[in-house]
């Protein structure tokens, strides 16, 4: 079958020029090199989105969420470049237009080595430490030594990472349709084109973009070996290299989520001996270089590479344990009063419940800044009672749609996914503790498997309309009308605030009784 025709290039070509040469009046240097170098890199952004949206299936919803999943990201970056300097803090990253600090720190480096007469590939050596492993580095600085040789133009990079989300999407979209089903893909992709926290990232010079439209290709490659399509092991393999290229770490999880999907769904034995063979490979070398990345960050005092990593993280929990105190005068006033063994278990909770609505809200700081934090924390607050539910249909043997359940080992996978998901989700919340950029960030990195579990729980609840979800987003209302008045009396003292103390005793005691009455109300129905 043919994807693309005449009619393709007849409006992706005239919208490219147009695009790129508002693009380059936006930034410094030679209008001209910029209206060329914008224009070609967007024509083959919209080039490949068309080519990947047609080989998924050119559904007419499919081209919607690509198209908004690019849209958004690309203009959300664009405004926040544009905004920041006129309303943000005054700091050098607001200044320069940029929201993360790694990224502002990688992308001067990035132009910094373009700009010179060093090797491209210089920046996968240890002097960069704003990109521990060099990948994401090396390949900013070719784009600027190709497409703007002449000045520093982040946009340019801007593009790229939305580019690279949304071309994530027909992926996940293609492989979801195929293990779940039709609904599980639209509203998986639903999730993935529009989660707030996705457009952000997507929005910047961050890793995270990459490692998201990675993921895709694995789970592609992934789910048509596993319907003995062996041509697509090629994707699978793509996505692995692209993953250890940007972030070994992230290779090494997506492997272990495979070999456990792989375990259940071959019920437990019918694996090649090749496929262990090459999984055992990449996984040494994926170790290899993350402990190789992390020692040359300091000396963490480890004679192997599991050490070094083991190392890594114990001093990593120690270390965020002790800025939350540190940066939070009533949290050093908890820590103080809890015992030592209770403040690693409540940094976990604090960085799962980040970034937390009621401060999003209640906190002054400027405008710009407060869109950004309120939707933030939207986005994650009507994720996080699906992806709990999750668990729930995991568990509700009898009563899924064929779509989730299928079979016992399909019920089984599904239950992976969501401890997979979940162990991840507890493990930033420990290596980011209660910071609201980088815990959220780190969480960000499994994004595309969030959307899968949130997709096929929400399909299945829209067929079952089980009462949990409901009970669920009762508790996490309670949460936020509870925390919320906290909030805004530490903040504007309108009097009437709890003990931080009672505070979390009216949480946990409504929580306790809508589950106890749900639980009684479940048993009462199946009598």
């Amino acid at each position: 079958m043919k994807l693309l025709n005449r009619l393709d290039f007849l409006w992706i070509l005239p919208l490219s020029l147009v695009v790129g040469a508002a693009l380059s009046s936006l930034q410094a240097g030679d209008w001209l090199i910029g209206w060329l170098g914008f224009s070609l890199l967007l024509f083959l952004c919209l080039l490949l989105l068309t080519l990947a949206t047609k080989w998924a299936g050119a559904d007419s919803i499919l081209v919607w969420m690509v198209a908004l999943a690019f849209v958004l990201r690309f203009a959300g970056g664009v405004a926040t470049y544009l905004i920041l300097p006129i309303n943000g803090f005054d700091d050098a990253d607001d200044r320069a237009g940029f929201v993360y600090k790694d990224a502002h720190r990688r992308d001067d480096q990035a132009w910094d080595l373009a700009a010179s007469d060093r090797s491209i590939f210089g920046g996968l050596n240890q002097s960069y430490a704003y990109d521990q492993y060099g990948g994401l580095l090396t390949m900013s600085a070719l784009i600027y030594r190709s497409l703007s040789p002449d000045v520093h133009r982040p946009l340019m990079l801007v593009l790229v990472s939305a580019f690279m989300v949304a071309l994530g999407l027909p992926f996940l979209w293609k492989a979801a349709s195929q293990q779940w089903g039709g609904q599980v893909a639209v509203a998986s992709g639903w999730v993935y084109a529009l989660y707030p926290e996705s457009i952000l990232l997507g929005g910047s010079a961050m890793r995270e973009p990459y490692l998201m439209a990675f993921s895709a290709f694995a789970l592609w490659g992934f789910a048509g070996w596993l319907d003995k399509r062996r041509s697509s092991l090629w994707w699978l393999a793509l996505g692995i290299v692209g993953m250890l290229f940007v972030s070994p770490v992230v290779a090494l999880v997506t492997l272990a989520i495979l070999a456990g999907w792989m375990y259940f769904a071959s019920e437990r034995g019918r694996i090649s001996w090749w496929v262990i063979a090459i999984a055992i490979a990449v996984f040494v070398f994926g170790l290899f270089t993350l402990s190789s990345a992390l020692d040359r960050q300091g000396n963490l005092g480890g004679n192997t590479p599991v050490a070094v990593i083991n190392n890594f993280i114990r001093e990593s929990f120690k270390w965020n344990a002790f800025k939350i105190e540190e940066g939070s005068g009533w949290v050093q006033k908890l820590f103080d009063e809890m015992p030592e063994w209770l403040r690693l278990p409540f940094v976990m909770v604090y960085g799962i419940f980040q970034p937390v609505l009621p401060a999003a809200i209640a906190e002054p700081t400027t405008l710009i800044w407060k869109v950004i934090a309120i939707l933030r924390a939207l986005g994650w607050y009507a994720l996080l009672p699906v992806l709990i539910m999750s668990f729930v249909v995991a568990s509700t043997e009898g009563r899924h749609p064929e779509r989730v359940e299928g079979s016992e080992a399909k019920r089984k996978v599904f239950a992976w996914l969501s401890f997979a998901v979940w162990g991840w989700i507890l493990f930033t919340a420990l290596r980011g503790g209660g910071d609201q950029w980088d815990n959220p960030r780190y969480r960000a990195i499994l994004f595309l498997w969030q959307a899968i579990l949130a997709g096929a729980t929400w399909a299945w609840w829209r067929e079952t309309r089980n009462a949990w979800l409901g009970r669920i987003v009762l508790m996490e209302i309670i949460f936020l009308a509870v925390f919320g008045q906290w909030y805004l009396n530490r903040y504007y003292h309108l009097g009437g605030q709890l003990p931080f103390g009672q505070m979390v005793v009216v949480i946990l005691g409504s929580w306790a009784a809508i589950l106890f009455a749900g639980l009684w109300l479940d048993r009462r129905k199946c009598a």
